[in-house]
C-alpha cells in the first residue's frame, strides 16, 4: 500500500532523478498538482484554439484572399469552437477548482485523489484523438463545432467517428470532475463552514458540476445516435428513413445551451471574489447571489429552442422560449447589481485582477445585451446564422470566460507561486487584450446587422472595412497571449518574494469563516491525533 506521501507527490519523489520527478506529475493525486496540470494543458489548447481563429481571420482580412482552401476554412472554424469549448475553457476552470476549492473549503484534497488524477489524463489523449482528425483522408470535422446532423452524419468525412469518440472522452473527463467537486464540497467542509458561507467560487461550482452531470449524457447520446447513423444504419436523424434531423438540434442545445453556463458561471464566482477584495467591501448581497446562480442554472434548462426560432416550431414554442430566455436577464442583472454595488464608494485600486473584473462587468453585460436582442423571435429571424451572433457569444465568452480566467490566475498567482508576478507587464497584457478583443468582436455586430453570414470564407465588398479591423484586433489579442505566458514563466521561476497577504488590505475576504488552515498537500499530512 502506497504511503500518504507517495500518493500526493511529497518531498520523496524528488529523491530519486528525473523519471521518479515525472512520474510524480503522471501518478500525483496532490489536487494542486492536478490543478496545475488542468491549467497548462488548457492554456497550450488555448493557443491551439487561437492559431486556428487566426487562420480564419487572415481568410477574412480581405474579401477573395484564398490563403486556404474553403473545406480547410470550414474545418478550422470547426476545430476552433470544439478546441475553445472542450480543451480551453473548461479544463481551465476545473483546474482553478481543483486548485482553489479545498483550501476554500478547508479540506486536505478532493475527496477522490485518484479519479481526479485519471479525470486529467483522459484530457490529453481527446484532444490529441480530437486534433489528429484534421491528418486523416478527407480531413477534420468541416461541419461546425454544433455538428448539425444530416451534415455531420450523411456528409461527413471518414475521420467524424473519431471525432465522436474523442467527444465521449472529453464528456467522460467533465462528468468525473464534476461527481469529484460535489462530493468534496458536500462532504469536506471544515467545522462550521456551513453551505451559506461558503465563498461564492465554491458555490458558482457546485452549481455548474450538477449542470455538468446534467447535460454531459445528454451530448453523449446525441453523438452516440450519430454514430449509429453513420455506421449501422438507423436514421435517428435522416428524414429520408424516417427520422427527423430538426431532432439532432433539439438534443444538441439541450445539451449546449446549459454549455454555456457551464462555461461562465465559475466566472461570476471568480470575479465575486476579486471586487470585494480590491474594492475592500464585502459582497453586496451574498444571498441573493447564491440565488442567482441557482436560478440561472434553471433556467438554463428551458431555453433551448432560442437556437432554433427558424426552424419552423409552432408559435406557442417560439412565445415560450422567448419569454424564457428574456426571464434569464433577470438574477443575471441582479449579480451585475450587486458587482457595481460593491464596488460603489469602496477603497478601490485597480492592479491587474480587478482590471479583468471590471472589463467582464461591463463587455459581459454588453454581451447581454445582444443577448436579449437575439431572444425576440421576430428579430431573430434577420440575426440568425449572421455575424451579430458570432459578436454575441465572443462578447460573453471572450470576456466572460476568458477574462476571468486570467483575473483568477493574476489574483491567485502569488498563493500558487510564492512571488509577485510583474505588475506592469500584466497591466500592459490587460489594456491589450482588451483592445485587440473590442477591436475584433465589436465590428462584427454592424456586418451581422448588415446581414455577413457566418461561417463563410468569402464576402461581399461592402463588408471588406470592417473585417479588416477585425482581423487586426484578431491578430493584436492573439500575440498578446504569448506575453502572458511570458508573465506566468517570469512569476513562476521568482521575481519579489508574495507576502503573506500579497494584496494589502484586502484580505480576510476570501474565505468565509475561520477555518483551520488546510495542511500543505505537498508534504506528508500531520499525525491525526
Amino acid at each position: 500500500m502506497t504511503s500518504a506521501t507517495d500518493t500526493h507527490g511529497g518531498h520523496d519523489d524528488h529523491a530519486h532523478g528525473p523519471a521518479k520527478g515525472l512520474m510524480r506529475w503522471v501518478l500525483t493525486t496532490n489536487h494542486k498538482d492536478i490543478g496545475s496540470m488542468y491549467l497548462w494543458f488548457s492554456f497550450i489548447m488555448f493557443l491551439t484554439g487561437g492559431a486556428m481563429a487566426m487562420i480564419i481571420r487572415a481568410e477574412l482580412f480581405q474579401p477573395g484572399l484564398h490563403i486556404v482552401e474553403p473545406a480547410f476554412f470550414n474545418q478550422m472554424t470547426t476545430m476552433h469552437g470544439l478546441i475553445m469549448v472542450f480543451g480551453a475553457v473548461m479544463p481551465a476552470f476545473v483546474g482553478l477548482a481543483n486548485w482553489m476549492i479545498p483550501m476554500q473549503i478547508g479540506a486536505p484534497d478532493m475527496a477522490m485523489p485518484r479519479m481526479n488524477n485519471w479525470s486529467f489524463w483522459i484530457l490529453p489523449f481527446a484532444a490529441v484523438m480530437l486534433i489528429s482528425t484534421l491528418f486523416m483522408e478527407g480531413g477534420g470535422p468541416n461541419f461546425g463545432w454544433t455538428f448539425y446532423a444530416p451534415l455531420s452524419t450523411d456528409y461527413a468525412p471518414p475521420s467524424t467517428t473519431f471525432f465522436i469518440f474523442a467527444i465521449h472522452m472529453l464528456g467522460i473527463s467533465s462528468i468525473m470532475g464534476a461527481i469529484n467537486i460535489i462530493a468534496t464540497i458536500l462532504n469536506l467542509r471544515a467545522p462550521g463552514m456551513t453551505m451559506m458561507k461558503m465563498p461564492l467560487f465554491v458555490w458558482t461550482w457546485l452549481i455548474t458540476a450538477y449542470l455538468l452531470i446534467a447535460v454531459m449524457p445528454v451530448l453523449a447520446g446525441a453523438v452516440t445516435m450519430m454514430l449509429l447513423d453513420i455506421h449501422f444504419g438507423t436514421s435517428f436523424f435522416n428524414a429520408g428513413g424516417g427520422g427527423d434531423p430538426v431532432l439532432f438540434q433539439h438534443i444538441f442545445w439541450f445539451f449546449g445551451h446549459p454549455e454555456v453556463y457551464i462555461m461562465i458561471l465559475p466566472s461570476f464566482g471568480i470575479v465575486s471574489a476579486i471586487i470585494p477584495a480590491f474594492a475592500r467591501k464585502g459582497l453586496f448581497g451574498y444571498t441573493s447571489m447564491v440565488y442567482a446562480t441557482a436560478s440561472i442554472a434553471f433556467l438554463s434548462f428551458i431555453v433551448w429552442a432560442h437556437h432554433m426560432f427558424t426552424v419552423g416550431i409552432p408559435l406557442i414554442g417560439e412565445l415560450f422560449f422567448m419569454y424564457a430566455t428574456m426571464l434569464i436577464a433577470v438574477p443575471t442583472g441582479v449579480k451585475v447589481f450587486n458587482w457595481v454595488t460593491t464596488m460603489f464608494r469602496g477603497s478601490m485600486t485597480f492592479e491587474t485582477p480587478m482590471l479583468f473584473s471590471i472589463a467582464f462587468v461591463v463587455l459581459f453585460t454588453i454581451g447581454g445585451f445582444s443577448g436579449l436582442m437575439l431572444s425576440i423571435a421576430p428579430a431573430d429571424f434577420q440575426y440568425h446564422d449572421t455575424y451579430f451572433v458570432v459578436a454575441h457569444f465572443h462578447y460573453v465568452l471572450v470576456p466572460g470566460a476568458i477574462f476571468a480566467i486570467f483575473a483568477a490566475v493574476y489574483y491567485w498567482l502569488p498563493k500558487w507561486t510564492g512571488h509577485m508576478y510583474d505588475e506592469t507587464l500584466a497591466k500592459t497584457h490587460f489594456w491589450l487584450s482588451f483592445i485587440g478583443m473590442n477591436l475584433t468582436f465589436f465590428p462584427m455586430h454592424f456586418v451581422g446587422l448588415a446581414g455577413m453570414p457566418r461561417r463563410i470564407p468569402d464576402y461581399a465588398l461592402q463588408f471588406a472595412n470592417f473585417n479588416e479591423i477585425s482581423s487586426v484586433g484578431g491578430f493584436l489579442f492573439g500575440t498578446t497571449q504569448f506575453l502572458f505566458l511570458f508573465i506566468i514563466i517570469k512569476c513562476i521561476r521568482g521575481g519579489e518574494k508574495a507576502p503573506a497577504k500579497p494584496w494589502e488590505g484586502a484580505e480576510g475576504l476570501e474565505w468565509s469563516v475561520p477555518s483551520p488552515a488546510p495542511y500543505h498537500t505537498f508534504t506528508t499530512p500531520p499525525d491525526v491525533k
